[in-house]
Protein backbone atom coordinates (compact mmCIF):
# COMPACT_ATOMS: atom_id res chain seq x y z
CA UNK A 1 0.00 0.00 0.00
CA UNK A 2 2.71 2.40 -0.83
CA UNK A 3 0.29 5.80 -1.26
CA UNK A 4 -0.11 5.06 2.72
CA UNK A 5 3.47 4.11 3.64
CA UNK A 6 3.83 6.82 5.87
CA UNK A 7 0.82 6.05 7.94
CA UNK A 8 0.66 3.81 10.52
CA UNK A 9 -1.32 0.79 9.99
CA UNK A 10 -4.04 1.09 12.75
CA UNK A 11 -7.31 1.91 11.85
CA UNK A 12 -10.10 2.48 13.44
CA UNK A 13 -14.08 4.02 12.77
CA UNK A 14 -15.68 7.48 12.06
CA UNK A 15 -19.02 7.78 12.73
CA UNK A 16 -21.23 7.07 9.92
CA UNK A 17 -23.14 10.58 10.70
CA UNK A 18 -20.82 12.54 8.31
CA UNK A 19 -21.76 10.52 5.48
CA UNK A 20 -24.45 12.92 4.22
CA UNK A 21 -22.17 15.94 4.08
CA UNK A 22 -19.55 14.02 1.94
CA UNK A 23 -22.35 13.05 -0.40
CA UNK A 24 -23.64 16.98 -0.40
CA UNK A 25 -26.80 16.31 1.66
CA UNK A 26 -25.57 18.78 4.60
CA UNK A 27 -26.29 22.78 3.94
CA UNK A 28 -24.54 25.42 6.03
CA UNK A 29 -23.20 29.03 5.98
CA UNK A 30 -20.02 27.91 7.22
CA UNK A 31 -17.29 26.81 4.87
CA UNK A 32 -14.01 25.48 4.93
CA UNK A 33 -11.13 28.37 4.21
CA UNK A 34 -10.37 28.32 1.19
CA UNK A 35 -6.96 27.78 2.21
CA UNK A 36 -7.33 24.52 4.02
CA UNK A 37 -9.23 23.59 0.79
CA UNK A 38 -5.81 24.34 -1.48
CA UNK A 39 -3.70 22.70 0.87
CA UNK A 40 -6.02 19.65 1.11
CA UNK A 41 -5.60 19.43 -2.73
CA UNK A 42 -2.05 20.80 -3.36
CA UNK A 43 -0.57 16.97 -3.14
CA UNK A 44 -2.40 15.10 -5.62
CA UNK A 45 -0.86 16.06 -9.26
CA UNK A 46 -3.13 16.39 -11.92
CA UNK A 47 -1.98 16.64 -15.66
CA UNK A 48 -2.88 19.75 -18.15
CA UNK A 49 -2.07 20.24 -21.81
CA UNK A 50 -0.28 23.08 -22.98
CA UNK A 51 2.29 25.00 -25.10
CA UNK A 52 6.10 25.51 -24.43
CA UNK A 53 5.34 29.25 -22.68
CA UNK A 54 2.47 27.20 -20.51
CA UNK A 55 -0.43 28.60 -21.31
CA UNK A 56 -3.24 25.95 -21.70
CA UNK A 57 -4.87 24.01 -24.36
CA UNK A 58 -8.43 25.75 -24.49
CA UNK A 59 -11.32 24.41 -26.77
CA UNK A 60 -14.38 26.28 -27.49
CA UNK A 61 -17.59 24.73 -25.35
CA UNK A 62 -20.96 25.87 -25.05
CA UNK A 63 -21.83 29.72 -25.00
CA UNK A 64 -19.02 30.48 -25.69
CA UNK A 65 -17.28 29.19 -23.16
CA UNK A 66 -13.33 28.41 -22.88
CA UNK A 67 -12.59 24.76 -21.59
CA UNK A 68 -9.27 23.09 -20.58
CA UNK A 69 -8.92 19.33 -19.58
CA UNK A 70 -7.47 18.57 -16.29
CA UNK A 71 -6.47 14.91 -16.33
CA UNK A 72 -6.23 12.53 -13.40
CA UNK A 73 -3.94 10.35 -15.13
CA UNK A 74 -0.37 11.28 -17.05
CA UNK A 75 -0.77 8.52 -19.60
CA UNK A 76 -4.44 10.14 -20.37
CA UNK A 77 -3.28 13.21 -21.00
CA UNK A 78 0.05 12.13 -23.16
CA UNK A 79 -3.00 9.76 -25.15
CA UNK A 80 -4.81 12.87 -25.57
CA UNK A 81 -1.39 14.93 -26.88
CA UNK A 82 -0.04 11.32 -29.39
CA UNK A 83 -3.82 12.02 -31.19
CA UNK A 84 -4.06 15.66 -31.06
CA UNK A 85 -0.49 15.00 -32.95
CA UNK A 86 -2.02 12.96 -35.69
CA UNK A 87 -4.96 14.85 -36.17
CA UNK A 88 -3.66 17.91 -35.78
CA UNK A 89 0.32 18.12 -36.26
CA UNK A 90 0.43 21.65 -36.18
CA UNK A 91 -1.08 22.26 -33.18
CA UNK A 92 -0.23 18.59 -31.62
CA UNK A 93 3.61 19.27 -32.16
CA UNK A 94 3.46 22.80 -30.00
CA UNK A 95 2.02 21.42 -26.64
CA UNK A 96 2.80 18.78 -23.92
CA UNK A 97 1.62 16.97 -21.05
CA UNK A 98 2.27 19.71 -17.98
CA UNK A 99 2.10 18.42 -14.41
CA UNK A 100 0.36 20.82 -11.76
CA UNK A 101 -1.31 20.04 -8.05
CA UNK A 102 -4.58 19.92 -8.03
CA UNK A 103 -4.46 22.94 -5.25
CA UNK A 104 -3.14 24.93 -8.38
CA UNK A 105 -6.34 24.02 -10.27
CA UNK A 106 -8.36 24.57 -7.77
CA UNK A 107 -7.25 28.26 -7.32
CA UNK A 108 -7.16 29.11 -10.54
CA UNK A 109 -10.44 28.29 -10.93
CA UNK A 110 -11.95 30.33 -8.01
CA UNK A 111 -9.81 33.25 -9.62
CA UNK A 112 -11.05 32.48 -13.14
CA UNK A 113 -15.22 33.16 -11.80
CA UNK A 114 -16.94 35.69 -12.71
CA UNK A 115 -14.38 37.25 -15.23
CA UNK A 116 -15.34 38.01 -18.87
CA UNK A 117 -13.09 35.38 -20.40
CA UNK A 118 -13.61 32.82 -17.72
CA UNK A 119 -11.63 29.45 -18.15
CA UNK A 120 -14.04 26.00 -17.15
CA UNK A 121 -11.58 23.47 -15.78
CA UNK A 122 -13.19 20.67 -16.81
CA UNK A 123 -11.57 17.12 -14.84
CA UNK A 124 -11.33 13.40 -16.50
CA UNK A 125 -11.13 10.83 -14.99
CA UNK A 126 -9.66 7.57 -15.42
CA UNK A 127 -11.61 5.64 -17.90
CA UNK A 128 -10.93 2.20 -15.64
CA UNK A 129 -12.04 4.23 -12.15
CA UNK A 130 -15.12 5.51 -13.82
CA UNK A 131 -15.73 1.67 -14.55
CA UNK A 132 -15.31 0.75 -11.02
CA UNK A 133 -17.36 3.38 -9.67
CA UNK A 134 -20.31 1.86 -11.85
CA UNK A 135 -19.49 -1.38 -11.13
CA UNK A 136 -19.78 -0.57 -7.32
CA UNK A 137 -23.16 1.52 -7.90
CA UNK A 138 -24.89 -2.02 -9.36
CA UNK A 139 -23.44 -3.83 -6.99
CA UNK A 140 -25.67 -0.99 -4.33
CA UNK A 141 -28.44 -1.99 -6.87
CA UNK A 142 -28.66 1.73 -8.74
CA UNK A 143 -29.72 0.97 -12.29
CA UNK A 144 -26.97 3.40 -13.67
CA UNK A 145 -25.38 3.20 -16.89
CA UNK A 146 -23.22 6.54 -16.81
CA UNK A 147 -21.07 8.28 -13.77
CA UNK A 148 -20.39 12.08 -13.61
CA UNK A 149 -17.65 12.78 -12.55
CA UNK A 150 -14.27 12.13 -11.25
CA UNK A 151 -14.75 8.58 -9.21
CA UNK A 152 -13.79 8.96 -5.22
CA UNK A 153 -13.65 5.56 -3.24
CA UNK A 154 -14.23 5.51 0.51
CA UNK A 155 -14.74 2.60 3.08
CA UNK A 156 -16.81 2.22 5.80
CA UNK A 157 -17.66 -0.82 8.72
CA UNK A 158 -18.59 -1.71 11.79
CA UNK A 159 -22.37 -1.40 13.27
CA UNK A 160 -22.92 2.21 12.45
CA UNK A 161 -21.27 1.92 9.25
CA UNK A 162 -18.53 4.30 9.98
CA UNK A 163 -15.92 6.25 7.78
CA UNK A 164 -12.88 3.68 7.91
CA UNK A 165 -9.86 5.31 9.41
CA UNK A 166 -5.92 5.30 9.47
CA UNK A 167 -3.50 7.01 11.72
CA UNK A 168 -0.65 9.49 10.42
CA UNK A 169 2.91 9.14 11.98
CA UNK A 170 1.53 11.65 14.24
CA UNK A 171 -1.21 9.37 15.93
CA UNK A 172 -3.82 11.69 13.74
CA UNK A 173 -6.62 9.69 12.36
CA UNK A 174 -7.49 10.83 8.80
CA UNK A 175 -10.53 9.27 6.38
CA UNK A 176 -8.58 8.33 3.15
CA UNK A 177 -10.63 9.01 0.16
CA UNK A 178 -8.87 7.01 -3.01
CA UNK A 179 -8.56 8.18 -6.51
CA UNK A 180 -8.14 4.25 -6.88
CA UNK A 181 -10.49 1.49 -6.45
CA UNK A 182 -7.39 -0.87 -6.11
CA UNK A 183 -5.44 1.13 -3.39
CA UNK A 184 -8.71 1.33 -1.32
CA UNK A 185 -9.12 -2.55 -1.62
CA UNK A 186 -5.79 -3.16 -0.27
CA UNK A 187 -6.34 -1.16 2.78
CA UNK A 188 -9.40 -2.97 3.09
CA UNK A 189 -7.55 -6.20 3.07
CA UNK A 190 -5.03 -4.32 5.90
CA UNK A 191 -8.43 -3.64 8.06
CA UNK A 192 -10.01 -6.96 7.65
CA UNK A 193 -6.39 -8.57 8.96
CA UNK A 194 -5.99 -6.01 12.30
CA UNK A 195 -10.19 -6.23 12.79
CA UNK A 196 -11.48 -9.65 11.85
CA UNK A 197 -14.78 -9.20 13.84
CA UNK A 198 -15.44 -6.44 11.50
CA UNK A 199 -14.61 -7.71 8.40
CA UNK A 200 -18.31 -8.99 7.20
CA UNK A 201 -19.38 -5.32 7.33
CA UNK A 202 -17.08 -3.09 4.87
CA UNK A 203 -18.56 -2.00 1.99
CA UNK A 204 -16.94 0.50 -0.18
CA UNK A 205 -18.92 3.27 -1.66
CA UNK A 206 -17.82 6.09 -4.22
CA UNK A 207 -18.64 9.36 -4.34
CA UNK A 208 -16.78 11.97 -6.80
CA UNK A 209 -14.20 14.96 -6.24
CA UNK A 210 -16.60 17.29 -7.57
CA UNK A 211 -19.02 16.87 -4.84
CA UNK A 212 -16.49 16.71 -2.07
CA UNK A 213 -15.06 19.66 -3.16
CA UNK A 214 -18.27 21.53 -3.04
CA UNK A 215 -18.99 19.91 0.57
CA UNK A 216 -15.85 21.08 1.51
CA UNK A 217 -16.86 24.70 0.09
CA UNK A 218 -20.24 24.77 2.19
CA UNK A 219 -18.99 22.98 5.43
CA UNK A 220 -16.81 23.88 8.05
CA UNK A 221 -17.19 20.54 10.28
CA UNK A 222 -14.02 19.40 12.19
CA UNK A 223 -14.52 15.78 10.66
CA UNK A 224 -14.01 17.16 7.32
CA UNK A 225 -10.60 18.55 8.06
CA UNK A 226 -9.86 15.09 8.69
CA UNK A 227 -10.71 14.06 4.60
CA UNK A 228 -7.41 13.09 2.79
CA UNK A 229 -7.16 12.68 -1.27
CA UNK A 230 -4.83 9.76 -1.81
CA UNK A 231 -3.44 9.96 -4.89
CA UNK A 232 -3.59 7.18 -7.99
CA UNK A 233 -0.08 4.81 -7.68
CA UNK A 234 0.82 6.45 -11.22
CA UNK A 235 1.03 9.85 -9.59
CA UNK A 236 2.46 8.57 -6.62
CA UNK A 237 5.46 7.21 -9.01
CA UNK A 238 5.22 10.55 -10.92
CA UNK A 239 5.70 12.27 -7.18
CA UNK A 240 8.69 10.08 -6.05
CA UNK A 241 9.99 10.53 -9.33
CA UNK A 242 9.97 14.12 -9.31
CA UNK A 243 11.01 14.34 -5.72
CA UNK A 244 14.48 12.05 -6.78
CA UNK A 245 14.93 14.38 -9.69
CA UNK A 246 14.65 17.63 -7.51
CA UNK A 247 17.23 15.91 -5.22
Amino acid sequence: MKALRRWSIRFGLFSGAMASMLWGMTATTLALPQSQIIEKLKQVPVFTVANEKGSPLVASGGNNSRVTGVFMSQQDAQEFVNNLKKENPELGNKVQVVPISLGRVYKLDKQNEGKSKELDFRYVPMEEEVNSALSVLKQQGQDIDNFGGVPLFIARGGEDQGYLTVKRGNGDPVIPMFFEKEQLENMIDKFKESQPQNADSVKIDVTTLESVLKTLEENNNEQLKQVVLVPSQESMQFIQQNSQQQN
